[in-house]
């Protein structure tokens, strides 16, 4: 499947937005929620216009963005 490396990195992005929310409370934690939110947003949208622009399916083509950018962080070597 053709995943593009900007789908992948919007992913890591929300990713990063989301472990940002470990440890907050209050106000804090209201607008890390909100970044990432919007992020994910971000990346759902991107996901979308990809599989409706390339003909692959949609929910295949989210699996893998999210197996894509989870194995990137993995490899040491980056």
């Amino acid at each position: 499947m053709n995943i593009p490396d900007d789908l992948i990195a919007l992913e890591r992005a929300a990713e990063e937005q989301r472990a940002k929310l470990a440890g907050l409370g209050g106000e804090e934690h209201e607008a890390q929620l909100r970044a990432w939110r919007e992020a994910a947003q971000a990346v759902q949208a991107a996901i979308a216009d990809h599989a409706a622009a390339s003909g692959q399916p949609r929910y295949e083509l989210e699996m893998a963005v999210k197996k894509a950018a989870r194995h990137a962080e993995e490899d040491p070597a980056e």
